[in-house]
């Protein structure tokens, strides 16, 4: 059967109602364009099959919404573009809409089911037709009413990188973990097993951080009980490993969790014993329901390890109720429950902000049970950790050198503010002592071993030049 447009229908007229009632619901019109591609995929799909003919061009090119340019097919593009048709795909839109607004999603169900079935004569049977309806108004209800929209049926959906889990060892992925969407973060590569003792011996190794270590130690005696309870048969109470880091810059956040990923995989708490660390910019996105998949996907490539979470306050500024980062903090709870037998999560910032950040939400509360307080380095381990970059990069201050850098970090520690970097502080005046001695050196006609080596007092400038 050849399709009949008839102009006097008002194809356009009907789909105009039925989309403006639909972004009304919304809230906006960020989906437009893509609402229009996929009802004209529809189209193609439901046209597969037959002969085109130029009703289909009138009536594909009729399929926009308000305020968005009209397709512009010609007869022989929309003859490949129908006998080319790959099959029905689920679009990521859709399912963050059933996140986000299941009415609108409801809505947008029922619009693309009253548009497939005005473009068919309903008094003449044609299989390919009705099957094609049925199908895609089964995938649709099914993502409506699946627990996990983002995720579900991966056959209909965009292919994701697989991450292998604590289940799936045994699996291709496990066996051979390269990954295939160019991507960088965590790897799907499990480190090899390192020794608790080894472990700790390397948190011993830190400049500083006693309080830290104490806690660290604490935690792993923790679980180390826990675990004998468990084989003897005894109840053990919950147990939540989710924590908030506290501290200013520089104080070793980022290293002490990077540690903790691999104390708990030596423990067997985590899989992998990776650590991915991201903030704002890494989970919240541009506009409304992207930032759902941008957090899922930083979940999954985490799932195994820990998920740093950096500046976490800024996911809940001061003010903005209604802010995106609202949507990424509702994945990561649901997340740290959903996965708590294999993942961690640590969110670390400033300790005003993240008091407040923990502070507006009720489930934020409940699951970080442990709080880490990072102090600021003292003059003494400022210089600890200076000595220890020069040893580490084959450098040594002369006696003059290190007279000036212990008071250069005295006085830096003495007068620190909000701006106050701690290790980060010391690393940049390193890497300016470095470019000071190239520079120095390299008008020397004649260098030694000895000359490649040393710093001197006038290598070495801080904030503050003495």
């Amino acid at each position: 059967m050849a399709y009949h447009y008839d102009p006097a229908d008002n194809l356009h007229g009907f789909y105009l109602v039925k989309t403006a009632a639909l972004y009304r619901q919304i809230g906006h019109m960020e989906f437009a364009q893509q609402v229009d591609e996929f009802a004209r995929q529809l189209c193609l799909g439901l046209w597969h099959g037959q002969s085109v003919t130029n009703d289909h061009v009138l009536a594909i090119n009729s399929i926009y919404s308000k305020d968005q340019k009209p397709p512009r097919y010609l007869y022989w593009e929309l003859v490949s573009a129908v006998a080319d048709f790959p099959g029905l795909k689920i679009p990521d839109f859709f399912r963050v809409l059933v996140i986000t607004n299941k009415k609108a999603a409801e809505m947008l169900l029922s619009l693309l089911r009253s548009l497939m079935l005005r473009l068919i004569d309903p008094n003449i049977s044609i299989s390919s037709e009705t099957e094609f309806i049925s199908e895609a108004s089964k995938k649709l209800e099914a993502v409506l009413n699946s627990e996990d929209p983002l995720m579900f049926s991966e056959l209909a959906a965009p292919k994701r990188a697989s991450v292998p889990t604590a289940d799936s060892k045994n699996s291709p992925q496990a066996q051979n973990p390269e990954r295939d969407d160019g991507k960088s973060g965590a790897s799907d590569t499990e480190p090899a097993a390192e020794s608790l003792e080894d472990l700790l011996k390397e948190l011993d190794s830190l400049v500083g951080l006693a309080q830290i270590k104490k806690d660290v130690r604490s935690l792993i005696n923790l679980i180390k009980v826990r675990k004998l309870r468990e084989e003897n048969g005894l109840a053990v109470p919950p147990l939540s490993l989710h924590m908030v880091f506290t501290g200013n810059p520089g104080t070793g956040k980022t290293t002490v969790a990077r540690l903790l990923s691999r104390l708990y995989r030596s423990m067997g708490i985590l899989s992998k014993g990776t650590l991915l660390e991201v903030d704002r910019s890494g989970l919240v996105a541009g506009y409304v329901g992207q930032t759902a998949l941008k957090t899922k996907e930083a979940v999954e490539k985490a799932k195994g390890g820990i998920l740093f979470v950096d500046e976490a306050y800024l996911l809940a500024p001061e003010g903005a109720a209604n802010d995106f980062g609202q949507e990424a903090i509702g994945i990561i709870l649901k997340s740290m429950e959903d996965m708590r037998s294999d993942l961690v999560v640590i969110a670390a910032g400033y300790p005003e902000p993240m008091e407040r950040f923990i502070a507006s939400n009720p489930g934020l509360e409940s699951r970080f049970g442990k709080y880490f307080v990072f102090e600021d380095y003292n003059a003494s381990e400022l210089m600890e950790i200076f000595k220890s970059m020069c040893e580490k990069n084959q450098y040594k201050p002369d006696e003059e050198a290190l007279k000036f850098a212990e008071e250069l970090f005295a006085d830096m520690y003495a007068n620190r503010d909000e701006n106050f970097g701690n290790a980060r502080d010391v690393r940049n005046i390193f890497e300016r002592a470095v470019a000071n001695h190239s520079n120095r050196i390299a008008e020397l006609d004649s260098l030694t071993k000895d000359d490649l080596m040393t710093f001197k007092k006038e290598d070495i400038v801080g904030q503050k030049e003495k």
